[in-house]
């Protein structure tokens, strides 16, 4: 008789091209006895190869990336930190390329649905559900928090109206980013300023719609990283900048750097109750501290960037994913066999 595989695997769903927090949260597994596989979802179906076997005694599900190999058995849980579109050869025939991604996506999603015994962060539907920025900042608001006037439109005369409501002091971002990694590529659409001149070619809105928010007036910036119930503060104060005035990320490092910071109490339980409601484990959420002391939320990324935090203040986040990747709460369902 087969013996049983062990179930000590800690699957790291990832793109080919991320680092540095990825490597950081396989140490903390290691050193807490488990064994991470890293598995970069971009490499599907060129390089890495999937099995599944279904029907008979037992169904049987093996996945293949870089010569290493997993069982679904195996996996104990999922870090579902970056999930991508699978990449298809150049010399694949464009009239098939639609109906390859297609089908490698299904293949894929197949082999995701064998994990369903595993403990994952985050829950791939609950992730996917809570980018919803319009969802996140109902359920802020409902949960006590303070969120900012917001209009989402592609319609130009609702945003002019909106730029006058807020007497001129309106930003405008994406409801979702382009973003993959620590480091923004040359389509990352920032936060920005927006202006009366801006709005002579607000007819381009028919092409898409954006997001308008008020401008909130700023002592600093806050970025969360929340894991499971723990909230790992990092502050910085980007407005003397040139570039970082309404989104920090544009600033240059040597122009502001991230201190340490905590949360006033009915901020850190308004950000439980969202948490909670949104049914995730992780997030990385945006906050803006104003000169009056007040906190408004901005938005919650689900698999959000916290790598500067732990690099620049030793903020212990790996570790603390890795304890809730781990944790007691995972329980093995009846008949599961690990």
């Amino acid at each position: 008789m087969t013996p049983r595989a062990s179930c000590d695997a800690v699957l790291l769903l990832t793109h080919s091209g991320d680092f540095y927090t990825v490597e950081l949260v396989a140490e903390a597994l290691k050193r807490r006895g488990a064994r991470p596989f890293r598995l970069n979802t971009d490499c599907f179906p060129a390089s890495v190869k999937l099995s599944a076997r279904l029907g008979g005694d037992r169904a049987a599900h093996l996945v293949e990336d870089a010569g290493a190999q997993i069982s679904a058995e195996e996996v104990r849980a999922v870090w579902a930190r970056k999930l991508w579109t699978p990449q298809m050869g150049a010399d694949l025939d464009e009239r098939f390329r639609e109906m390859c991604v297609r089908e490698s996506v299904a293949a894929f999603e197949g082999f995701l649905d064998a994990l369903h015994e595993a403990r994952w962060v985050n829950d791939i539907q609950r992730g996917r559900a809570a980018e919803n920025k319009q969802r996140q900042l109902r359920v802020a608001a409902a949960s006590g928090l303070r969120i900012p006037r917001t209009l989402v439109t592609n319609d130009p005369a609702a945003a002019r109206r909106f730029f006058a409501e807020t007497e001129g002091r309106m930003v405008v971002k994406l409801l979702r980013p382009l973003t993959v990694g620590m480091n923004a590529d040359s389509d990352f659409v920032y936060t920005s300023r927006v202006s009366a001149e801006d709005l002579d070619g607000a007819e381009t809105l028919r092409h898409s719609p954006v997001v308008f928010q008020e401008l909130i007036p700023k002592a600093c910036e806050l970025r969360v990283a929340w894991v499971a119930g723990e909230a790992f503060t990092g502050a910085l104060d980007a407005s003397g900048t040139s570039r970082g005035q309404t989104d920090w990320r544009r600033a240059a490092p040597e122009e502001c750097r991230w201190r340490r910071d905590e949360l006033p109490a009915e901020v850190s339980s308004g950000l439980r109750s969202l948490m909670s409601e949104l049914g995730l484990a992780f997030g990385a959420v945006d906050l803006i501290r104003t000169p009056a002391g007040k906190h408004v939320f901005l938005e919650v990324n689900p698999a959000g960037e916290w790598g500067m935090l732990e690099r620049d203040l030793g903020l212990p986040i790996a570790d603390a994913l890795a304890g809730a990747l781990l944790s007691d709460e995972w329980r093995v369902k009846e008949g599961s066999g690990c």
